[in-house]
C-alpha cells in the first residue's frame, strides 16, 4: 500500500497528508478547487482532475471534508467516489460525520467489496502538524490492524473502538468533554476578570493545578489577549455538538451541558462568527 489519497485538505488534511508524504507514502489527492492545491502540487502530490481518475491510483482513500452533507456527495453524488473505487481498496472517512452514516458507508462499501472505516480525529491543528493526533477508529478489526501503519503516520493515540459508526460514537463522547471543558474555562475567566485578577497570573497559577486541561492550555492564552484565528472552526464545533445532540436524544439522553454551550455557540454564529475558532466562545460572556 504505497499510494494513499487524500479529499480534503484543509486545516486538517493538508498536514495529514504531508506527514504521510513523510512517511514514505506516494501522496495523490482531489480538490474541487485545484489552486487551493497548488502548494501541494509543488511538493509532488500527484493531483487529480476527477474522484474518477484518483481512486484508480489509490490502495488507500482517506476522506476528512467538512459537514455530513460533504461526506455524502462524495461518496455517493455525482462523480462518486463508490462508483469508481476497485474491489479491495480500503477507504477511511476520518471527517466527523454522524454514526449513522457512518454505518451506511460501510454498509454500501462493503456490498461492493471495499474496506471501509470510520475513523475521526481529535487534537486540532496542532495535532495534525505535528503528527500527534488520537484516531478513534470504527470498522472491521482486521482492517484497523492491517491500516495501522497509515494511521501512526498521522498519529500517536491510535484506538480501535469497535464496529463501524463507534469511531464517530467516541468523536461525539470527545466534542461532549470538549463542550463542557471549553464553557468552564470561559465561566472562569469571565469570573476573574470581573473580580480584577491579572489573567495572565491566572493562568499561569492554575494550569499545573486540578483545573489545568488541554482546553486551558491551548486556549486560555488566546482569550485573554484576543486571539480568536482558528485552529478548529467554531461552524465545525457546532456541527460536532449538534449531531452529538441528536444522537443524545434520539436514544432519550439528556445533556444539558452539551445543549447550553450549543446554543452559545450558535448565538455566536448568528453574528458571523463561524469563521473564527472554538475559543471563540469567550466572546459570549465578554458580553454580560
Amino acid at each position: 500500500m504505497t499510494n494513499i489519497g487524500f479529499i480534503g485538505t484543509g486545516i486538517m488534511g493538508k498536514s495529514m497528508l504531508r506527514n504521510l508524504k513523510k512517511a514514505g507514502y506516494s501522496m495523490h489527492c482531489y480538490a474541487r478547487h485545484p489552486e487551493k492545491v497548488a502548494d501541494l502540487k509543488q511538493e509532488g502530490v500527484l493531483v487529480h482532475p476527477t474522484i474518477a481518475d484518483y481512486v484508480k491510483a489509490c490502495q488507500v482513500m482517506i476522506t476528512i471534508v467538512g459537514f455530513p452533507k460533504d461526506v455524502e456527495e462524495v461518496y455517493f453524488g455525482k462523480d462518486a467516489l463508490f462508483d469508481s473505487a476497485e474491489r479491495g481498496t480500503y477507504v477511511i472517512d476520518m471527517t466527523t460525520t454522524s454514526p449513522t452514516l457512518a454505518k451506511r458507508l460501510y454498509t454500501e462499501g462493503t456490498r461492493r467489496g471495499l474496506h471501509v472505516m470510520d475513523a475521526p480525529v481529535t487534537g486540532g491543528d496542532t495535532g495534525a502538524r505535528n503528527g500527534t493526533l488520537s484516531i478513534l477508529v470504527g470498522g472491521d478489526k482486521e482492517d484497523y490492524e492491517r491500516l495501522m501503519p497509515v494511521f501512526k503516520g498521522m498519529g500517536t493515540n491510535i484506538n480501535y473502538m469497535g464496529k463501524a459508526g463507534n469511531g464517530q460514537h467516541a468523536k461525539m463522547a470527545n466534542q461532549i468533554m470538549i463542550a463542557g471543558a471549553l464553557s468552564g474555562v470561559c465561566e472562569a475567566l469571565n469570573y476573574a476578570r470581573a473580580e480584577g485578577l491579572d489573567l495572565d497570573t491566572l493562568l499561569k497559577a492554575v494550569s499545573t493545578g486540578a483545573a489545568g486541561s488541554a482546553q486551558l492550555n491551548a486556549f486560555g492564552a488566546k482569550m485573554v489577549h484576543g486571539d480568536f484565528a482558528p485552529g478548529f472552526f467554531m461552524k465545525h464545533f457546532i456541527k460536532d455538538m449538534r449531531l452529538a445532540d441528536e444522537e443524545a436524544d434520539a436514544i432519550g439522553l439528556k445533556l444539558n451541558v452539551l445543549k447550553q454551550v450549543l446554543s452559545q455557540y450558535q448565538e455566536l454564529e448568528k453574528e458571523g462568527l463561524g469563521n473564527e475558532g472554538t475559543q471563540a466562545l469567550y466572546k459570549y460572556y465578554q458580553k454580560q
